[in-house]
């Protein structure tokens, strides 16, 4: 039975995920039960579900800080590196800038919040909640490790990692090595062997995907049916024609724009986008989109290694340029708040600069409170939209994640790096399949860099 079911292709194992999610989900909502007395099935969907998003999370730190660490040293070999550098932060602020104008165009032609059949009574504040004075003072890591303890109602501590500290540690850390130079060396070995060890067993996650495809997708069917995307139906269907509006458009006219093909681009980031869009993690889907940006797209392993893992952690059209503007005018035309000018330029400034705040695993909440505190629009303004959130973040993790590939092959490209021969080579079989048992691409040593 096993090996029959390896023979099916880790792609069509995910669309049955799919499939199988929604009609369970439908069935555990035709059980009965409620959010706070689930049924046996909508409980178990629930378990299977989180049980895999609580893997990633326990996987996420150590990947973080290994990769950027591996990633800066790997950059000491690539000819002009710095210049690499500030390319790729460049084009990840134009392409969020040029996705926010998307968002904020559509939400001011359509209005999201016309015909929304939702009550002001479920306007609640999150508890969690962004600023700038959070954000900033988050950069300056509290321990090594970016651990923070918060203290629950019962009286319970509970601990979460701070992706942005621990990005922030691992360039120093990355950096100061590179500067120690000799003596540091086997430090990096050391970090790229554990890096080898920590992919290999997010691998073994990550096979788990269609089962937990089954049990996210039918939680959230479970749980919110279409009663939530009837109720928000218009602006469900505004973020999601942003979306398709920068993966249909946008990105295949700069891909067109740089004689590079838009078919074989989507072919070769088909499997991480797949995984984004299931996992709704950037970060969990971090090895697949690396490996395929240099196995599939011709990114040499050396740029992409650095690229890809900052892009994971900062790159965010979906959650932090779409989502947040046309959210933000939802809230506003709610509530009958008029913006100005002057609020649509820092709903932008908010998007390009501010969308590390959204580093983390799933979900945009904090993103999103970050872009109506600094309107002034009311934060009970989130609770209208928490109930298709999920729905919506399976959407926006993979334009985040096809936006993480596509920057670095742009780069690569410009800067004459870029391997066509295997840009242009079509896809035979799998594009990448997490059974494979061939070493990460991220660690082997860097390409030479060009004459």
């Amino acid at each position: 039975m096993f090996a029959k079911l390896r023979r099916i292709s880790f792609g069509t194992q995910v669309l049955i995920g799919l499939v199988l999610g929604v009609v369970l989900g439908l069935v555990a909502r035709q059980m009965g039960g409620s959010a706070d007395d689930p049924n046996w099935l909508t409980q178990t969907l629930d378990v299977i579900g989180s049980s895999f998003v609580s893997l990633l999370r326990t996987i996420v730190p150590a990947l973080v800080f290994l990769a950027i660490v591996a990633s800066i040293a790997n950059l000491k070999q690539v000819t002009g590196a710095a210049r690499l550098a500030w390319q790729t932060l460049l084009w990840f602020a134009a392409t969020a800038l040029v996705a926010v104008a998307v968002g904020i165009g559509l939400a001011l032609l359509l209005d999201p919040a016309r015909g929304a059949d939702v009550s002001a009574d479920t306007a609640v504040a999150p508890d969690s909640t962004g600023s700038w004075l959070d954000f900033l003072t988050g950069l300056v890591p509290a321990n090594t490790l970016g651990l923070e303890g918060s203290a629950g109602d019962d009286g319970t501590v509970g601990f979460s990692f701070n992706i942005l500290q621990i990005l922030i540690m691992a360039i120093a850390v990355g950096v100061a090595a590179l500067k120690v130079g000799e003596p540091a060396e086997p430090f990096l070995a050391l970090a790229r062997s554990a890096l080898a060890v920590v992919q290999k067993v997010l691998w073994w996650v990550i096979r788990l995907a269609p089962i937990a495809t089954v049990g996210l997708l039918g939680t959230a069917v479970a749980t919110y049916g279409w009663d939530a995307l009837t109720s928000l139906g218009r602006f469900a269907a505004l973020v999601y024609v942003g979306l398709a509006i920068v993966l249909g458009v946008i990105y295949p006219v700069l891909l067109r724009s740089h004689g590079l093909s838009v078919r074989r681009f989507y072919a070769g980031a088909w499997p991480a986008i797949q995984l984004g869009f299931v996992s709704r993690s950037s970060i969990g889907t971090l090895p697949v989109t690396q490996q395929v940006t240099e196995r599939n797209l011709g990114v040499p392993s050396s740029y992409a290694s650095f690229a890809v893992p900052l892009g994971a952690t900062t790159k965010m059209d979906g959650c932090a340029a779409i989502y947040p503007a046309i959210s933000a005018i939802f809230v506003a035309n709610f509530f009958d708040v008029p913006l100005s000018i002057t609020d649509y330029l820092l709903i932008a400034f908010v998007s390009v600069i501010g969308s590390a705040a959204t580093a983390g695993v799933t979900g945009a909440v904090v993103m999103l409170t970050l872009t109506l505190s600094t309107l002034g629009l009311p934060l009970e303004g989130v609770g209208l939209l928490l109930a298709v959130d999920p729905i919506l973040d399976m959407g926006r993790t993979a334009t985040n994640v096809a936006g993480q590939a596509l920057v670095p092959t742009i780069v690569a490209r410009r800067e004459g790096i870029l391997d066509r021969e295997t840009y242009d080579a079509p896809v035979r079989g799998e594009a990448w399949t997490p059974e494979e048992e061939s070493a990460p691409t991220s660690v082997p040593e860097p390409a030479p860099a060009p004459a």
